[in-house]
């Protein structure tokens, strides 16, 4: 079990033996380091103020010299927070080394797995994340006189809650705990502020001209290439060590692998990821020229002795929400102006030096001025049930660097709540103080707590160490399976033994998938029918699954980690465990629901009783006796998907239609418009009375529109509608023809001949449209158009009176048609 409570504290010459006395401490540290002309300043602060912020640049000796300093005069233990796992443990190894003993004596160190310290620690360094515990555990924390929260200016999501916290603690229940904020930066005016109007002290260190030289990569050159060219450079024109800032392990080992061949030059690493060996050595001088490739850990946390030459890539990991994993994650970024110029400072310590900026020179001015903070754009679900362990869930009453966004906040809390951590006033609940107390992300904690009762506290250990620490295959059982037995799985295998002592062992039988999903349960995946092995996830994203290996004829996966690629119409699935049925109902039974729905699919109402988890479909029955309501909004769902067209549509329909169309257009209101538009918008009101008994396609396609269409007209527009837009007008002839208004202007289509004394054109719309008359031969082909009779008698008469007594001899074509008798068909010829 991971000791998160605080030791029992034994002042220096008190209790214990081979104590270093009070009062002879100093003069077994170094008092030549800058730090050493403000200690005493330090001291007056916290005398004074009970806080303090100590702006300090890397190097001056702020992590080491000061905390040996305050154990000096005081009598409590000193706590040191430092924001990473590595700069812990070498800020414990160099202090107990200036006191010439061994970490665990005077000075000890822990972090999370690893504990170091006796009933002899008078200073204690811990992890950002460990201290927080340890003040939830108990606020008091006894036997402490003094915190000292390092590198406060990196703004780790941690270190900023932990800030919060203390303060808290101070304001409250320890009003004589003392508070010391360090930072290498000089923007120390809001921290001040927050630890009450806190003084200021600035120790200056002694530093060195930096030349600043760009080495611009390559077209399609990778970063650790151009970094690569940049030491070659270094190496060559500069004295001195040289230290390399690459953004993660990976660029690290790819770098390193350029530059085996340098001959008479040591090559070392320095990342999170190293062994403690590693990173020892690469904090140790050695016989021969080194260069130390490291993450950003070097920036302020670590000093690498003997450097004279940097060599900057220019990118940082940062925190960012990974979506892949659902998980916190990092995402690479260009560093900040503020990171440069700390980077480029490492060159500067011990002389003149050089850094070798490996981007344009005319990008410098265009590098956001500091980092931002984690809080801003970290995922927040821990923070949250950090939050509600304080009786705080919303953040509210802590004083804040920076206010955590409420959206980020609220998306953790409602997890926090499907996890049953908290309760849905946002308290913590029993279950939720268990999950904060494995240091795990919550999802994570919750697949390790559940997961131990059924199916084994190592089985479940292995899977989510295995999720905290990232996989490079896709299917979790092989993973599982080269960690168990391979060289570099030896970390993997150290967390699943302390994980697995933080949970009480079931007797189930192994089963990976079960605890994936206990994890991400949203992430459950039934493979789609055809032949590509896309899966639909409960959460309704869909997943392709490449380079399957023995998932390949799954049809259940519990996925642990799926991205989005740009341009592609699926997600892919990184990392899953072959899954069922059977398990799926049961890790995500709160997903299982049972619905009767009546929808419009496939041309028709279709009417089911479906079962289903989240997104995905388990089964689904025909429902016999839907409820007419839902029967009815199917209906309109349909009409409005397909059109129409779904209805009876007769001649006469289609005709009237067109007339009331045209009135609408013509005269406007009263007359309403029958466009498809017009009428999908509203048919729910001018089909009600037919919809309410119809129940499926067929139904619709007896619905005949003419009578639906005459009931959108009141009494008076109906009695009106012949006279202002006659389906058909009588001609000479006697003949009634029907008037074509499908065009939106009436028209009369007449045989020529059937016209014949007739002197005006006919008007409709209360005479103020005319009719435009289609003049035909005798065999019905047009001979000409007008809408002004009287003129064609006049002017277009002859002309094609000519042209159709030579085509149509047997009828009559008079010389004066306006006298003439109109004919239907063939009479003497005059």
């Amino acid at each position: 079990m991971l000791d998160t409570a605080p030791p029992t504290v034994h002042p220096i010459g008190i209790t214990g033996d081979h104590l270093v006395p009070r009062g002879e401490l100093s003069a077994m540290i170094e008092t030549d380091l800058p730090i050493g002309a403000v200690l005493s300043d330090v001291h007056a602060a916290l005398d004074g103020h009970g806080a303090a912020v100590l702006v300090a640049p890397p190097g001056t000796g702020k992590t080491t010299i000061v905390p040996l300093s305050l154990a000096e005069r005081d009598s409590g233990r000193i706590v040191v927070a430092e924001p990473r796992r590595l700069a812990t443990r070498a800020a414990a190894l160099r202090m107990a080394a200036l006191l010439g003993e061994d970490v665990g004596g005077t000075v000890g160190y822990s972090v999370r797995g690893e504990r170091k310290v006796s009933a002899r620690t008078r200073i204690e360094v811990v992890t950002s994340g460990l201290l927080v515990r340890r003040v939830q555990a108990d606020p008091e924390l006894p036997g402490v006189s003094t915190v000292l929260i390092d590198e406060c200016h990196e703004r780790h999501l941690d270190a900023d809650l932990l800030l919060a916290l203390l303060v808290d603690v101070r304001g409250g229940l320890r009003e004589d705990l003392r508070l010391l904020a360090t930072s290498a930066t000089v923007a120390a005016d809001t921290l001040a502020t927050l630890l009450g109007d806190a003084p200021v002290v600035t120790a200056n260190a002694t530093t060195y001209p930096v030349t600043v030289e760009h080495i611009a990569p390559a077209r399609h050159e990778r970063i650790e290439a151009t970094v690569a060219r940049a030491v070659g450079k270094a190496l060559a024109t500069t004295e001195g060590d040289v230290l390399a800032f690459l953004p993660g392990a990976g660029e690290i080992a790819r770098a390193r692998r350029v530059l085996d061949n340098l001959g008479e030059v040591d090559v070392l690493t320095l990342h999170g990821k190293l062994a403690a060996s590693g990173q020892d050595a690469a904090l140790t001088p050695g016989p021969r020229r080194r260069v130390v490739l490291a993450t950003a850990i070097a920036e302020s946390s670590l000093t690498v002795p003997g450097v004279r030459a940097v060599v900057d890539a220019g990118l940082a990991r940062v925190p960012r929400v990974d979506h892949r994993r659902g998980l916190p994650g990092l995402a690479t970024v260009r560093v900040s102006a503020a990171v440069a110029e700390q980077r480029a400072g490492r060159a500067g310590r011990q002389g003149p030096g050089t850094v070798f900026r490996c981007w344009p020179a005319h990008e410098q001015a265009s590098l956001p001025p500091y980092p931002e903070p984690e809080i801003r754009t970290a995922e927040l679900s821990s923070l949250a049930l950090e939050l509600a362990c304080w009786s705080t869930p919303d953040g509210s009453g802590l004083a804040w660097w920076d206010r955590p966004p409420e959206g980020a906040l609220a998306a953790g809390r409602a997890l926090l709540r499907t996890l049953e951590a908290t309760a849905p006033d946002g308290t913590v609940t029993r279950r939720g103080r268990r999950m904060a107390a494995l240091g795990l992300h919550p999802r994570l904690a919750r697949a390790l707590l559940d997961g131990a009762s059924e199916v084994g506290a190592r089985a479940a250990a292995e899977v989510v160490a295995l999720l905290d620490g990232g996989a490079s295959g896709v299917d979790v059982e092989d993973e599982l399976r080269r960690l168990r037995r391979s060289a570099d799985g030896k970390r993997w295998r150290r967390d699943v033994d302390r994980l697995a002592s933080l949970v009480p062992d079931g007797d189930g039988t192994p089963d990976p998938a079960f605890v994936v999903a206990l994890a991400h349960p949203e992430r459950l995946a039934r493979r789609r029918k055809g032949g590509a092995p896309v899966y639909l996830l409960a959460s309704g994203t869909a997943a392709e699954l490449r380079d399957a290996g023995g998932l390949a004829d799954a049809e259940w996966l519990a996925v642990a980690e799926a991205t989005r690629e740009p341009g592609r119409a699926h997600a892919v699935i990184r990392l899953a465990a072959r899954a069922d049925e059977k398990l799926a109902r049961t890790v995500a039974a709160a997903q299982l629901t049972e619905t009767e729905e009546v929808t419009w699919a496939d041309g028709d109402v279709l009417a089911r009783k479906i079962q289903r988890l989240g997104a995905i479909t388990l089964a689904e029955t025909p429902l016999p006796d839907p409820d007419s309501a839902a029967v009815r909004a199917a209906l309109l769902t349909g009409i409005r998907k397909e059109g129409l067209g779904l209805l009876r549509w007769t001649d006469d329909a289609t005709r009237l239609a067109h007339r009331l169309a045209f009135l609408h257009e013509r005269l406007g209101q009263p007359w309403p418009d029958v466009s498809e538009q017009a009428l999908l918008s509203e048919v729910d009101v001018w089909l009600a009375a037919e919809l309410s008994t119809a129940t499926g396609r067929a139904d619709l396609g007896r619905i005949a529109v003419e009578p639906a269409l005459r009931g959108l007209l009141s009494w008076r527009e109906a009695a009106r509608l012949d006279e202002l837009a006659p389906d058909r007008l009588t001609v000479p002839s006697g003949s009634r023809i029907r008037v074509d208004y499908s065009s939106g202007s009436p028209v009369l289509a007449v045989k020529l001949q059937e016209t014949f004394g007739w002197l005006t054109t006919p008007k409709v719309a209360g005479g103020t449209v005319p009719v435009v008359l289609h003049l035909l031969s005798p065999a019905g082909r047009p001979a000409a158009v007008t809408s002004d009779l009287a003129s064609f008698w006049k002017q277009g008469y002859l002309a094609v009176r000519a042209e159709l007594r030579g085509r149509y001899p047997k009828h009559p074509w008079p010389e004066d048609p306006m006298t003439a008798p109109p004919a239907r068909g063939t009479r003497r010829r005059t």
